[in-house]
């Protein structure tokens, strides 16, 4: 069956051809506009027809998103779009398959069917919108909303602590895990292009705003003025350094990561973190998913990407070993098999 992620003959498609004739309604200003601009950007470089391209989607302002793309799409229920992916997935693994997902859909009511589909490698690319709070219901807290986060549901403070989704995704051991801003559009599209290239359960954690309900939600350290500061861009097989003049790094203290400064204590690149995004271990991955301002600098970029078969692929070999075993077999024969009778 030909690979659609890398088609023998790939099609010369420009952005246009994936807009849809629908017209973008969300709140102006929301980050939801940018997601969706840098999905159409990257969805050309892929030369996949259109109609072998799938977005599907759960329940909230993320939901919208398939309406806009000029491709196949299923505006799911809530939580369950990974449920269809790994159904549509299953019967025809020659597609491209994308979820548009957010905070509260993936996380909340649609947290087991994230995990699964993570674990079972489905070979689907994930897209999940984090403003940290629920936006469509109008303001309540979401599974990412910080602790003490004070809103419509809870007016004295949120008393729970908040999911890490990275964190989540590596310990499901999703193949391919990372992390953007809706405002840091060109690493938006490098990453998404990444994860559509990558054969397995991709998961892309981006950080995006609601200015209605939660204005300013990653602000503190995603702003242009304040980002090469509080921000860490992951690059395979380089240091970790971070740091408006370059001068500041992450150093491993035995399972500890700490802040250091290069130059300083006889502090040199050679004591810092080498990212390795393709390691078959998640460990180093899993320290950089907890790592998060203020004690830290926010990592952004691929934390992992291995190779692993996917789910379609097992299946297809399951189904191939039957056949060689038993034959094509017979539905009706089945159906029809021991004991039957006519309901008059």
């Amino acid at each position: 069956m030909t690979d659609m992620l890398t088609p023998a003959e790939p099609v010369k498609l420009t952005r246009k051809d994936f807009v849809s004739e629908q017209e973008v309604r969300w709140c102006p200003g929301c980050g939801d506009y940018s997601i969706l601009a840098q999905t159409q950007k990257v969805m050309p470089d892929f030369g996949v027809p259109k109609e072998n391209i799938v977005f599907i989607s759960g329940i909230g302002c993320s939901g919208r998103l398939p309406y806009y793309m000029n491709t196949y799409g299923f505006h799911s229920i809530h939580g369950r779009a990974p449920t269809l992916a790994t159904g549509l997935k299953t019967a025809r693994p020659d597609l491209m398959v994308w979820v548009i997902t957010g905070d509260g859909d993936a996380l909340s009511i649609g947290g087991n069917h994230f995990l699964h589909s993570m674990r079972r490698n489905v070979d689907f690319t994930m897209i999940m919108h984090n403003n940290r709070i629920y936006g469509l219901t109008k303001g309540q807290t979401s599974p990412t909303s910080e602790f003490g986060k004070r809103t419509k549901s809870t007016p004295m403070g949120s008393v729970d602590r908040p999911v890490m989704p990275l964190t989540l995704a590596l310990a499901a051991e999703a193949t391919f895990v990372a992390r953007t801003v809706d405002t840091h559009t060109e690493h938006m599209q490098h990453t998404l292009e990444a994860a559509g290239r990558h054969r397995g359960a991709s998961y892309i954690e981006v950080l995006q705003n609601c200015n209605i309900f939660n204005d300013g939600a990653w602000r503190e350290f995603t702003e242009r003025d304040v980002r090469d500061d509080r921000m860490l861009v992951l690059e395979h097989g380089k240091p970790l350094i971070f740091g408006k003049d370059r001068d500041k790094g992450i150093r491993l203290n035995g399972l500890h990561p700490e802040v250091v400064t290069i130059g300083e204590d006889g502090v040199t690149e050679a004591d810092l973190m080498v990212h390795d995004q393709y390691a078959e271990d998640p460990y180093a991955a899993l320290i950089l998913s907890r790592m998060f301002w203020p004690e830290y600098p926010v990592p952004v970029g691929i934390l992992r990407q291995v190779d692993r078969p996917t789910h379609s692929d097992l299946v297809d070999e399951q189904i191939a070993q039957a056949i060689a075993k038993s034959g094509p077999g017979d539905l009706a024969k089945a159906l029809l098999a021991g004991e039957t009778w006519t309901v008059e």
